[in-house]
């Protein structure tokens, strides 16, 4: 439920849950994307940095887009719990793809979950995710962010310390 200006609990759609979420995970993937530059060695450094710019204006574009149907952007966390220490080079690039096949799946859910323009957007956004994947990790899946996919890995961004 989402409270309405006049402090009326209101009904959460499918569409804005499935928002909210896409910004959770790009704001952990920002997160994680600091953390990869900060290990990563200098000839991959551009890449890590183009993907973090990504994430950042994605994020952005979320948060507008969560305000637009009457939600509230959640904020980002202070720090968000790695799925696995990056004290390498190497670390950081298994950090960066896990990042986009999270974002991916949570993308993917954006899609089933909107129409129109909005799930043009998501379907750019899970491509984009996707593609990146690939680069970082030199592996692909068929159907990237699929929930039977999913159920073996969670989707889910990474979980903020607290």
């Amino acid at each position: 439920m989402s409270t309405s200006s006049t402090g009326t609990p209101t009904p959460v759609s499918d569409e804005l849950t499935a928002l909210r979420a896409a910004l959770r995970a790009e704001h952990a993937a920002v997160y994680g994307y600091g953390v990869v530059g900060g290990r990563i060695e200098q000839a991959r450094r551009e890449e890590a940095r183009t993907a973090y710019d990504a994430h950042r204006a994605r994020r952005d574009e979320l948060a507008r887009a969560v305000r637009d149907l009457g939600g509230t952007p959640d904020a980002a966390a202070a720090a968000y719990a790695l799925p696995f220490p990056v004290p390498d080079s190497a670390a950081a690039v298994r950090l960066a793809a896990e990042l986009e096949e999270r974002v991916a799946g949570v993308y993917s859910d954006l899609v089933r979950a909107s129409t129109g323009a909005r799930r043009g957007f998501a379907a750019g956004a899970l491509r984009e995710a996707a593609v990146r994947s690939v680069r970082w990790s030199g592996e692909s899946v068929a159907f990237p962010g699929l929930a039977e996919r999913a159920a073996a890995t969670p989707t889910a961004s990474a979980t903020p310390r607290t």
